[in-house]
Parts: C-alpha cells; sequence; structure tokens
C-alpha cells in the first residue's frame, strides 16, 4: 500500500482513504468505481419498462440466453422482469460482459 498526493490539498495521503484527513477532499472519482457498459441507460430502462416481459432489454444487452427464457417465461410471469427494472433503476443491472449499465 502506497501514498498518493490529495486531489484537494496535494497533501501526500494512504491511496486507500476517502477523504483527505487535512483538508476533507473526496479522493475517489466516478472513474474509481469501474467501467461502464457501452449500453445506453435510458434505451435499457424504455425496453425494460415498455417490453421487459418479453426480455427485450436483455437482447439489447447481449444477454440472449436468459432473453429466451423471458421471452417463453412472459418474464418469469412479470416478476423476473419487475425484478430486471428495478435492478436497471438502480444501477446495478449488467451487460453480457458484466459491466454494469448506468447513467452516471
Amino acid at each position: 500500500m502506497g501514498m498518493v498526493f490529495c486531489r484537494g490539498c496535494g497533501k501526500e495521503i494512504h491511496e486507500t482513504a476517502p477523504t483527505c484527513p487535512h483538508c476533507g477532499a473526496p479522493q475517489h472519482s466516478a472513474a474509481a468505481s469501474g467501467p461502464r457498459s457501452e449500453k445506453d441507460y435510458v434505451v435499457t430502462v424504455l425496453l425494460c419498462f415498455f417490453l421487459g416481459v418479453l426480455g427485450v432489454h436483455r437482447f439489447y444487452v447481449g444477454k440472449i440466453g436468459t432473453g429466451i427464457l423471458m421471452l417463453f417465461t412472459f418474464g418469469g410471469f412479470g416478476i423476473w422482469a419487475l425484478i430486471d427494472f428495478i435492478m436497471v433503476i438502480l444501477g446495478n443491472f449488467t451487460d453480457s460482459d458484466g459491466l454494469k449499465i448506468s447513467n452516471r
């Protein structure tokens, strides 16, 4: 574990510090949370809301196998589609590569 320079005041701090102990500036940017999917968040939300029981949002993000399952079960009788919709809204839904689909 090493030391880094504060993004706010420039003093040396530990690399795992969430905020600077000297000035209180946050140290981790949105990019630190990892890569994001290239799939559009708004498109995913709309597909899930309007066509979620058919699994269209899963086809869009590249999850073909589960998209077919949703198509034949009508989105797990709506429950699976509802859970997916909540996951998309919260930003926890991932594409086929495991990258989060988020509006942030």
